[in-house]
């Protein structure tokens, strides 16, 4: 968890305010300009309208030149991001023909699949010739093909499953699932910091939930045994059902989830577990199976294994893997596997090959190669990150490494000297992260070489330092200022 110091949380809070106070006077001018104005739109309440609209307005809108930059090649350790520029302080930004050739530090291209592949990309490009790019049907109409079927059984294998079940997209897997897992009458538990798929899959269930300190078996303890013996809202009926939903990496914090040891207060209670692997499946492990391998917890003890292909299978999608009685169940009540169009082929084949590929069923070592690979350049960045004085989130091993910036100052400031120095980072602020933990995200690749590291850790000690001296420069000018006007303002006062 962080630990935000008085100073900084005092001097973020300050910052906000100033953009808060700004903003607020800036809306008021206005309103005394439309005020005079014909308003043609008579009877209608305005479609955006509240804190969050202002938050988009009067502060995002200054900084959206750091988010959503357009790349113009595939996310590999290094690609080409398009040159934008602004006619208005960012209020528009238009694209150009330029591009410019950055190490890619924040796509989830983890084992370095989502370029073009010795192995994968043959076989994808032959699967788009014979299946084409879309079933442009569901699947339990005309969009399952061989390749969805073959695919399933891979993954079961792979995560140690009876069965398993895949979906054209992962945000949904965990919305439209969850609430085909338990409502009303039943108890969701989730962790503090799960994932908004994961919150609104639970709000969409319509069972009861409650939420626990971030990775604190204890306190999940503590909040199952109230729950136990409080049982059901007003009527206190035992609840049908209990789910305790965790994530084997948490994508804002790189922290690994405590598994065995919450696995063992929900076997004491007698709850189901959901695991949301998307950001550990691949990633993590000897084989790259996971949060279970690398720490040791066996694959039946979790009830419900969820995980993506987004991120180190360089595809889409998302996947169910449990016994196949749940699977069954979710084959026949699932939307998301009976109203939404199947899984490309193209994007099925891609996984299935890197399934392969890490496995070792392609006939090279070359899926041990990158889990190794990606495991020491986690290890070596996240080491030197935090020798050179920066703040930074979660464990060994993980490949996420969140840095914590704090002010709003700083995200646009870090954000755009990297992009100068050629380097391409992901700044994340409120709402993603709470108000006062901005934060850069780094997501590093088997794809990254020790060379390619080096020069992102000099780029950043140089931005460091940049923001460093800028702002205690801004602090010697008021450091200055102030006590010239006091002596002023006092000699004044003697005179007068």
């Amino acid at each position: 968890m962080v630990r935000l110091p008085y100073t900084t949380a005092l001097t973020t809070l300050f910052s906000y305010g100033l953009l808060f106070a700004f903003g607020q006077l800036r809306d008021f001018f206005r309103q005394l300009i439309d005020w005079f104005k014909a308003n043609d739109v008579k009877g209608y309440a305005p479609i955006c309208l509240g804190l969050e609209d202002f938050y988009v307005r009067r502060l995002y809108m200054r900084i959206q030149d750091c988010f959503g930059r357009p790349i113009a090649s595939a996310p590999d350790s290094w690609f080409d991001v398009v040159e934008r520029y602004s006619n208005g302080s960012d209020k528009t930004l238009k694209l150009t023909s330029n591009t410019s050739r950055c190490l890619n530090l924040g796509s989830y291209n983890y084992l370095g699949f989502a370029a073009a592949d010795e192995y994968c990309t043959p076989l994808v490009i032959e699967s788009l010739k014979k299946y084409s790019s879309s079933t442009c049907s569901v699947r339990v109409d005309g969009g399952t093909t061989k390749l969805h079927t073959e695919l399933e059984e891979l993954v079961a294998r792979f995560v140690g499953k009876p069965s398993s079940i895949i979906f054209g997209m992962g945000y949904a897997t965990n919305s439209t699932i969850i609430p085909c897992l338990v409502g009303r009458g039943g108890l969701i538990i989730s962790d503090s910091l799960n994932h908004n798929s994961i919150v609104n899959g639970a709000r969409g269930s319509g069972a009861t939930i409650r939420v626990f300190q971030h990775n604190s078996p204890a306190h999940l303890e503590e909040v199952l045994r109230e729950q136990i013996a409080g049982g059901q809202p007003r009527t206190h009926r035992p609840w049908k059902k209990i789910v305790v939903i965790v994530e084997g990496i948490y994508s804002m914090e790189g922290e690994l989830c405590k598994l065995p040891e919450i696995i063992a207060v929900c076997k004491k209670y007698k709850a189901y577990t959901y695991l949301d692997e998307a950001h550990s499946i691949g990633a993590v492990g000897q084989s790259g199976r996971g949060v279970c391998e690398l720490l040791g917890v066996d694959p039946a003890d979790v009830d419900i294994m969820m995980g993506t292909f987004t991120k180190s299978f360089g595809s889409c999608g998302g996947y169910i893997a449990a016994s196949k009685e749940i699977i069954q169940h979710l084959k026949l009540s699932c939307p998301a596997h009976l109203y939404a169009t199947s899984m490309s082929p193209p994007a099925v084949q891609q996984v299935i090959s890197a399934i392969k590929v890490i496995l070792g069923e392609d006939g090279s070592n070359r899926g041990a190669q990158k889990l190794v690979r990606i495991r020491e350049n986690s290890n070596f960045f996240r080491s030197e990150l935090t020798k050179m004085g920066f703040e930074v989130l979660g464990d060994n091993d993980s490949p996420i490494m969140p840095i914590m910036l704090y002010n709003p100052a700083k995200i646009p400031a870090f954000s755009r000297e990297c992009l100068r120095q050629k380097v391409a980072i992901v700044t994340v602020a409120f709402p993603a992260t709470p108000l006062l933990l901005a934060r850069v995200r780094i997501c590093i690749s088997a794809s990254h070489t020790r060379e390619d590291l080096i020069n992102a850790l000099d780029v950043s000690a140089f931005v460091l330092c940049r923001i460093f001296f800028y702002s205690h420069t801004r602090k010697g000018i008021l450091i200055l200022i102030v006590p010239i006007f006091v002596i002023i303002h006092s000699g004044y006062q003697q005179s007068w």
